[in-house]
């Protein structure tokens, strides 16, 4: 339990905040990151596989919004499991959010560092991804209130430049070419067309992974009951017009094929278009950065906020929940999360499994920590609506229970087909989740002696 007296978080963010941090949440996924669903997919598959993903989203986030609008606490998916099935599965729970907050950071870093390298060939992409990180985490730091102007600031830059991209690159846009070599991606083309759209799922994902992230700041939402789900249904929206315009635009203006493996893929579709030396392009190269900011950012807040309540709890050493008593941010949970960001960066030889780059490595990881997230949250909403009927719930899942049921249904078949697509990355994640897990019995166990 935490001890009232101790620093408490603020609650001072509104609807329009909470819409910025839930958009910038994903933001990066539209510049970065989805690009190689297209080597395993084709255009034409991948698209396939984000509409799905798309409808999954959709279904998830109309429903996570009865849990936390319901349950406003900071925990998010671990106080939500914790009071459907119990303690140590809102720790499973926890840990596979931590996962997936941990492991996106890195991989937008990395992308803050290709494109920072673009302009200036002499800074090594991870040095410039090890900049980003800590220049934001010293953000993150100083204050919610600073860091949710900034995050509303560097989110509304991020969409107005993605609305530039697509104004400027619709004269040179064509279905032909979109289509061209469309069922099958560059390094795949021998593998069946599900196989193919399977194994660009996790880049589909990529387009709104973490947007529920915005749960882990409703301690500091004003009237979070009413406010969340007005930021909710909005950035979600936003999300899917921002994607689909972006991947159909950006893949049918030239050979598709040459995005496939790029960490910066709507610089080259731009060059297509305009030029190298057109104006647009260098505008894009420097606000292109503002979305992999503004994600980077607000992933980096969800994170420290998720490892903060788990330590209040117990799931995690005490240390990493504590809240500054100046700035009332959880500071310690921002350093473990920029520490493991920061190791992640260079840590090319344990992570790049499967002939995948460090980047996509990285990205299926947090994938793997969002899906199991989903799956357990959505079984809690449908043993809550049993256990606690009368549970204070502004906002009910429309549909239920059928569109809840197709989030839980479509988060276990997306698990179930990218673990077996990367069954190494499954095996990496499971130990994960373990030596999280054995971290807990230890603390749980020295709790247990002070106590005697």
């Amino acid at each position: 339990m935490t001890d009232r007296s101790e620093p408490q978080l603020s609650h001072s963010l509104g609807p329009v905040q909470l819409w910025a941090i839930a958009v910038g949440l994903v933001i990066s996924g539209e510049y970065f990151g989805w690009s190689y669903g297209w080597a395993s997919a084709g255009t034409l598959g991948f698209l396939v596989a984000t509409v799905f993903v798309s409808m999954m989203y959709l279904a998830l986030i109309f429903s996570y919004t009865e849990l936390t609008t319901a349950m406003p606490k900071a925990g998010g998916p671990f106080v939500y499991v914790s009071a459907a099935f119990g303690r140590r599965a809102g720790l499973i729970a926890g840990y596979a959010s931590t996962a997936e907050f941990i492991f996106a950071p890195p991989a937008i870093a990395l992308a803050i560092g290709s494109y920072l390298h673009v302009q200036f060939p002499s800074l090594p992409p991870k040095a410039g991804a090890v900049i980003a990180y800590l220049l934001f985490m010293g953000i993150n730091i100083a204050g919610i209130q600073v860091a949710a102007s900034f995050e509303l600031v560097i989110t509304l830059a991020a969409i107005i430049e993605l609305l530039v991209f697509m104004g400027v690159v619709w004269p040179g846009f064509s279905w032909h070419r979109f289509a061209m070599h469309g069922w099958g991606g560059r390094d795949n083309l021998s593998w069946s067309l599900l196989g193919g759209i399977a194994a660009s799922i996790p880049f589909a994902i990529w387009f709104f992974l973490a947007i529920e992230g915005v749960a882990l700041t409703a301690e500091e939402a004003r009237s979070p009951r009413h406010t969340i789900p007005i930021a909710y249904v909005a950035a979600i929206i936003t999300l899917v017009a921002l994607s689909f315009g972006v991947m159909i635009l950006a893949g049918g203006v030239g050979d598709w094929r040459l995005l496939s493996s790029l960490n910066d893929p709507l610089p080259l579709a731009m060059k297509t278009v305009v030029g190298a030396h057109s104006p647009y392009l260098h505008m894009l190269v420097w606000l292109g950065l503002f979305g992999l900011i503004a994600s980077l950012h607000a992933i980096i807040m969800g994170c420290a906020r998720q490892i903060s309540s788990l330590a209040q709890a117990g799931g995690l050493p005490h240390w990493m929940g504590l809240i500054s008593p100046r700035f009332r941010t959880p500071y310690t949970g921002v350093l473990v999360c920029g520490t493991v960001g920061i190791l992640s960066i260079f840590a090319d030889d344990i992570l790049s499994f499967e002939g995948q780059s460090l980047t996509a490595s990285i990205v299926t990881i947090s994938v793997f920590g969002a899906l199991s997230m989903y799956i357990m949250t959505m079984a809690s909403l449908f043993k809550l609506r049993k256990i606690a009927p009368n549970m204070p719930r502004s906002w009910h899942a429309p549909g239920y229970p059928i569109i809840p049921a197709f989030a839980l249904f479509a988060a276990s078949l997306c698990f179930f087909v990218v673990g077996l697509q990367k069954p190494w990355l499954l095996a990496f994640y499971f130990l994960l989740l373990l030596a999280m897990a054995l971290g807990s019995y230890m603390n749980d166990r020295q709790s247990d002696q002070a106590e005697r």
